[in-house]
């Protein structure tokens, strides 16, 4: 089994896979595959004590006692929860498909669009199915959702009336797979972004290779609309150099002439804006970028120019962009991802007079940003502003500039820095450049590592996790350290960026070793025959951000297999974690978390413990833990003060760990879940402590949802949370 799994992980991408092939993973922490030639599922899982990826072999069927939330982490159960959405496919399907055809459904998922189509024509039984008497196709890639599929329509007596197909639709081939061309497709391989899950390409297959001429679609049409903003929030997520620039503590994680060397990825990021709303001025109208039309065959490329009328003075920090489906021919039938100060009717903007303006908080649609270079463009009441929008097959991008800049293009590309700056930038999350650039976080790391510094001649330090930040202050702190960097996730690109900006922070490389390799034990030959002072992290690991905060004791594990080279008197920081939790209100959350029953007339409920549905399922089916920004989550209250459930003490090995609290609600209201974080106290006098809860918010904490809401009262109603960490795992149990 083990050259077989390791042959699997050899072949199988986990890149995001268009053509068909939903993904639906918002939160990326597992990926799935099957093969056929066994008929086996396995699914690629991060271990969180190691960092490391491996597949494991699933159930080919999902256990009817206790099954697990496989797909848990996937925005399935979210996205099928949105009332609105489902209602608009219905009601646009019931319309386009209006008489004996067959329908292609691209990206099944549970089979929803497939059951919608079989039930507008009316269809009897698949073993009569021809064109004259109506047929139905649905093509899914992913075996685990085939499998949930086939429950579903067996549950709805759909099972003999829709054909479903194990493949990408690209892989689908007229004669083989099908019997015939479709004359309907139907579809929804959307992102918060639109092109992200493979529109573009799947479209073109499709029009190419399944569908005959003048076929229907359902969308029909997508457009994409933007707003210039003012954000002083945004901007500190995306601008490090000139936020550092007003520090004076002597670290310069971006220099001048570098500006480009940390970073955030030049795309479109998925966010509720409507959290920020109080902290966003807008500057234009909104205005209409793209239309893409699902009727005909999309380009792979293409670009607009959008002149745009500044409505007040200010500085542009971002484009936040939303899109509109016209799900009928007709257009009367609408579904928007606009954030709720978006007013109707906006005709004047190019925007349909009918379509809904709000819609129910949701996680799988959000609106996008795209960052403004540097500070932002400055602009002035009534300015004209000149937009180019570019799309690829699965992107969209901008370059902008006011009328009396038109020679300053406000767009940020690495080519316009020298090679070797190309070679070793990094690009981090917006999260994590906001907390590189805050003064307050800065100063209390800067605080607990003068402290750990003291009294240590010469001392050797290893930076047990992926913090530029802490390796570059060590060596412009103590002059006489040597430091050994294990950047588990860096790698090679954070030794080529320590080297970028060595001179601008006063070091040189010879005092800086970078572990290039994975190492699974330590020995004195790995340090040159040294034990080790200093043992720090903040904890951070690159490409982890979107897991869960105790993911991070990945740094408790690494300070157990560091532990024979450890001195008697090594400092390490952070000493200890915290587990804390706090009682909330979460309405908006735990609605689109809910079980799912009946759906436009068809019962769901087979599917809700693969998903990790909360509310109505049996006590061995409770929700897990998810990692959410809690402030992003709509409606939010706090219910009760923050208790401590456990204590990780990282001065000693790797250890099980059993905690619980009562918790006493100090607020009337409804109870949906706990948020859970860790702060980690940075020093052995507790003067430091760095919390990642719900006011933090740049982390993710975890979130606990309850089986069902709990009406509490104020100082009368308590109850208690129980937790236990799983060392051989990293998992944390909640109830």
């Amino acid at each position: 089994m083990r050259c077989q799994l390791q042959t699997l992980a050899r072949i199988v991408s986990v890149a995001r896979t268009p053509a068909g092939g939903r993904r639906r993973s918002s939160k990326a922490v597992s990926r799935l595959m099957s093969t056929k030639s066994t008929g086996l599922m396995f699914q690629l899982k991060v271990n969180p004590l190691t960092g490391n990826s491996e597949w494991v072999v699933i159930e080919e069927e999902v256990d009817a006692i206790s099954p697990k939330p496989t797909l848990a982490t996937t925005s399935y159960l979210d996205m099928l929860n949105d009332a609105p959405r489902n209602r608009a496919y219905r009601n646009a399907i019931d319309r386009t498909v209006s008489k004996q055809c067959h329908v292609l459904d691209i990206g099944s998922g549970t089979g929803l669009l497939s059951m919608m189509a079989a039930r507008a024509m009316g269809i009897d039984d698949l073993s009569e199915c021809s064109k004259s008497k109506g047929m139905v196709t649905a093509c899914e890639s992913y075996l685990l959702m085939v499998k949930l599929m086939k429950k579903v329509l067996r549950a709805n007596n759909m099972d003999r009336k829709i054909r479903v197909l194990n493949k990408r639709s690209d892989e689908l081939k007229v004669g083989v797979d099908i019997a015939s061309r479709a004359d309907v497709l139907v579809s929804e391989i959307l992102d918060s972004e639109l092109l992200g899950e493979g529109l573009i390409p799947s479209l073109q297959h499709a029009h190419d290779k399944l569908l005959v001429e003048n076929y229907r679609t359902v969308p029909y049409r997508a457009s994409t609309y933007g707003q210039l903003v003012e954000s002083t929030y945004l901007w500190k997520l995306h601008d490090l150099f000139n936020n550092e620039a007003n520090l004076i503590d002597g670290i310069h994680l971006v220099p001048k002439g570098k500006e480009c060397i940390l970073r955030v990825k030049p795309q479109q990021f998925a966010m509720h804006c409507d959290a920020m709303g109080e902290e966003i001025r807008l500057l234009s109208e909104p205005f209409k970028i793209f239309e893409f039309d699902f009727w005909k065959r999309p380009d792979s490329h293409g670009q607009t120019q959008v002149h745009i009328k500044a409505t007040d003075d200010g500085t542009v920090h971002a484009v936040i962009s939303w899109w509109v489906l016209q799900l009928d021919e007709e257009g009367e039938i609408f579904y928007s991802t606009s954030p709720k100060w978006i007013n109707n009717p906006l005709s004047k903007n190019g925007l349909p007079s009918s379509y809904p303006c709000t819609r129910d908080w949701c996680d799988h649609w959000k609106q996008c940003v795209w960052f403004s270079k540097g500070k932002g463009l400055p602009v002035y009441k009534d300015g004209d502003v000149c937009m180019d929008a570019t799309h690829t097959e699965t992107s969209i991008s901008y370059e902008f500039e006011a009328q009396s800049q038109r020679s300053e293009v406000y767009h940020l590309e690495v080519s316009t820095q020298d090679s070797h700056i190309q070679d070793s930038h990094i690009n981090l999350s917006p999260e994590r450049i906001a907390i590189y650039g805050d003064s307050h976080w800065r100063l209390a790391i800067l605080k607990a590592l003068n402290s750990a510094l003291q009294k240590k001649d010469s001392p050797l330090c290893v930076i047990a996790d992926d913090s530029i930040f802490l390796t570059i202050s060590v060596a412009h702190l103590s002059k006489t350290s040597h430091i050994i960097a294990l950047f588990p996730g860096l790698r090679e690109k954070g030794s080529q960026y320590l080297q970028a900006v060595a001179d601008e922070n006063g070091y040189s490389m010879d005092r800086i070793e970078v572990i290039t390799t994975r190492k699974q034990q330590w020995t004195m030959n790995d340090t040159h025959q040294k034990k080790v002072d200093l043992l720090i992290a903040e904890p951070f690991y690159f490409g982890a951000e979107g897991m869960l905060p105790w993911h991070n004791l990945q740094f408790w594990s690494k300070r157990t297999m560091l532990d024979s080279i450890l001195s008697e008197d090594v400092c390490i920081m952070p000493c200890k974690g915290i587990l804390k939790a706090c009682a909330m209100s979460l309405p908006d959350l735990w609605r689109s978390r809910r079980s799912l029953e009946n759906i436009e007339g068809f019962d769901h409920t087979m599917v809700n413990s693969t998903l990790g549905a909360c509310g109505g399922l049996s006590s061995s089916s409770e929700s897990p833990c998810l990692p959410f920004f809690i402030w992003q989550c709509g409606e939010i209250k706090k219910l009760s003060d923050t208790y401590t459930i456990m204590e990780f003490d990282l001065l000693k090995p790797l250890s099980s760990c059993h905690g619980k609290a009562e918790v006493r609600f100090r607020e009337t209201g409804v109870c949906h879940g706990f948020a859970l974080w860790i702060d980690w106290v940075m020093d052995s006098n507790g003067s430091v402590v760095m919390s990642t809860g719900p006011d933090e918010r740049y982390w993710k904490q975890g979130v606990k949802l309850l089986a069902e809401p709990l009406v509490v009262s104020k100082n009368i109603c308590s109850t208690v949370i129980d937790a236990s960490f799983d060392p051989s795992t990293g998992e944390l149990s909640v109830s």
